[in-house]
């Protein structure tokens, strides 16, 4: 009886849910597999075939994938480490963690010109969003606007390692890397693969700091997936637009149920 009771309280989510994603979703892939979206014959994987040979999508997926590789270790490692140093700092600890929550608050459009000002007058000699710097800026926007997320995350997972373990390890002689090393991040592992997915997920919306910053043609070192799509939908190429879109779920559903398997056997440890 009261899983009837739940049921009908999560199904006016569920059919929102399947209407204005599951459905378009499944009529998009249907439309990959056509030449053209009303009227147009079966092609099979041509579509597919086309996209792969396309040098853009090659350049937006190998870029997507690079900023991917460094983006989210280079968050993680940042955030674990806050979170270790303001793990123990008494009273102060809310406002810590105040001041690093800030950026998730601010709306990316009211950043835009702050991030022009810093970045797009040539300091230094460099022009950072016209050149082959423009990854790292925005690898420094990506960092500064999810970091806050990640170390709650972290300290949630420290707040509950038990004391005990640290004062037997210490009364042991153990120092601060093997605590760590034997301690902290084993019992850390099943929120960590959490914060992993969570990283990836956020790393794919980086592309909204970047069309604002840099438009729809930003530098090749920066032009990723996100641009690839955005540019096939507003030339009206649904084709090739929806291949894209399959590819990258397709994608992002294995990721993610490899990363929860994951998260479950560690869970388990």
């Amino acid at each position: 009886m009261n899983k009837h009771k739940g049921l009908l309280f999560i199904l006016p989510g569920l059919i929102g849910f399947a209407l204005f994603y599951i459905i378009p979703f499944i009529v998009s892939v249907g439309y990959s597999f056509m030449s053209r979206p009303v009227g147009g014959d079966f092609v099979g994987l041509r579509n597919y075939i086309d996209l792969l040979q396309s040098p853009a999508y090659r350049l937006g997926f190998r870029n997507t994938m690079v900023f991917m590789g460094l983006s989210v270790p280079l968050n993680m490692a940042f955030s674990l480490g806050l979170a270790l140093l303001i793990k123990n700092t008494g009273q102060y600890k809310p406002l810590y963690i105040l001041i690093f929550l800030i950026p998730l608050v601010i709306p990316s459009g009211a950043m835009v010109f702050f991030w022009r000002v810093l970045f797009g007058s040539n300091r230094l000699g460099i022009d950072w969003l016209n050149s082959e710097y423009a990854m790292i800026t925005v690898l420094i926007i990506f960092v500064w606007k999810n970091l806050g997320f990640n170390l709650v995350l972290f300290l949630s997972g420290l707040s509950n390692i038990p004391k005990t373990y640290y004062e037997a390890a210490k009364m042991d002689g153990a120092g601060g890397f093997r605590i760590f090393c034997n301690i902290t991040f084993p019992n850390l592992l099943p929120i960590s693969v959490i914060v992993l997915l969570m990283s990836i997920i956020n790393s794919f919306k980086v592309f909204r700091e970047v069309y604002l910053l840099m438009g729809a043609y930003p530098h090749e070192s920066v032009y990723m997936l996100q641009h690839f799509m955005n540019n096939n939908f507003f030339s009206l190429n649904y084709p090739r637009l929806t291949a894209a879109t399959t590819l990258f779920s397709l994608v992002m559903v294995v990721l993610t149920w490899g990363l929860l398997r994951l998260e479950r056997r560690t869970s388990h440890v």
